[in-house]
């Protein structure tokens, strides 16, 4: 997995300069650019990379010890096999992407990945240090208990991430219709990372966006998005970036009165609070909703 990431790094740095150069001369380089945005995101890149070279082995080991448990065995030269390996890992990285989204403790680490303002391949290179090291890839370790090898699962979780180093650019908007109904693309990811309340938590697709279809969690782009959280950390500090919410978390741990709050704070939704001080996106989005519905009945009244 570490290879075909490293391998691909500078095919990473000549799209990003390229995309810049075509925002540039479209005038809109200062709409999808921040000098030190980008150098941020860039520096989370490098230390994703560092810490990895050694946070990766625990991938590895943990499918190759599970392996030997199989039910099954999936033939590596078969490519029907590698098919079902696409589905399983896509299937795989909805749930950890969704789980990110939900439960606090993976997302103290996810948190990095939308902390920019700004949306272009180099906000694809701002990402975690502390995933692999908090156990984000225990979402694939059915996949070895049921026939697919070490190799197969490492190998398809490098190319989910290729994929989705390209869907993270304004400078493509849509495909044909059956394109986006099959795939992630730019236009379902920009959904993904906007702070808008009606686009909060949805579009969590690696590969593929049917499993956001199949599960409720598919919302279409028509709004251009807000990029960002819902309160942003206003820093281009790296460490700072990787590790504020994690932070927040220890502090709330520890200030919490009770022991359920605690448990709240560390594996409930993002924005929980034992007494109701933060909101959560599904309490924000119920308040959308009735202010939404609140609204005609006032131009009733006005009437």
């Amino acid at each position: 997995m570490k290879n075909l990431i490293v391998m691909a790094i500078p095919g990473f740095i000549i799209l990003l300069v390229a995309e810049l150069v075509v925002a540039y001369f479209q005038k809109r380089h200062d709409e999808y650019f921040d000098a030190k945005d980008t150098a941020s995101s860039l520096s989370m890149g490098i230390g994703n990379v560092t810490v990895g070279t050694f946070s990766k082995a625990l991938i590895p080991v943990s499918l190759s010890f599970l392996f030997q448990f199989r039910v099954f065995t999936l033939p590596e030269t078969a490519w029907w096999a590698w098919v079902l390996c696409l589905l399983a890992d896509d299937f795989s990285y909805y749930w950890f992407h969704r789980a990110s989204h939900s439960v606090r403790y993976f997302w103290a680490s996810h948190v990095v990945h939308h902390s920019s303002q700004k949306y272009n391949l180099g906000t694809a290179l701002r990402q975690t240090w502390t995933g692999n090291l908090s156990g984000s890839w225990i979402f694939w370790l059915w996949m070895p208990l049921v026939g697919f090898s070490t190799t197969m699962i490492t190998t398809m979780m490098a190319i989910s991430l290729l994929y989705q180093f390209w869907i993270h650019t304004e400078l493509i908007y849509k495909f044909p219709r059956l394109i986006e109904f099959i795939f992630n693309t730019p236009s379902h990811h920009r959904v993904h990372h906007a702070s808008d309340v009606k686009y909060l938590d949805r579009n969590h697709a690696g590969i593929l966006i049917i499993w956001d279809r199949m599960f409720g969690t598919f919302v279409e782009e028509d709004i251009h998005p807000t990029y960002g959280l819902t309160k942003n950390i206003e820093t281009h500090n790296p460490i700072r970036i990787a590790f504020d919410e994690w932070g927040m978390v220890i502090k709330d741990v520890w200030n919490a009165p009770t022991f359920k709050a605690k448990m709240g704070y560390l594996f409930g939704p993002p924005g929980w609070s034992h007494d109701g001080s933060r909101k959560t996106s599904a309490q924000l989005r119920a308040e959308e909703k009735l202010k939404q519905q609140e609204q005609p009945a006032k131009q009733t009244e006005l009437v």
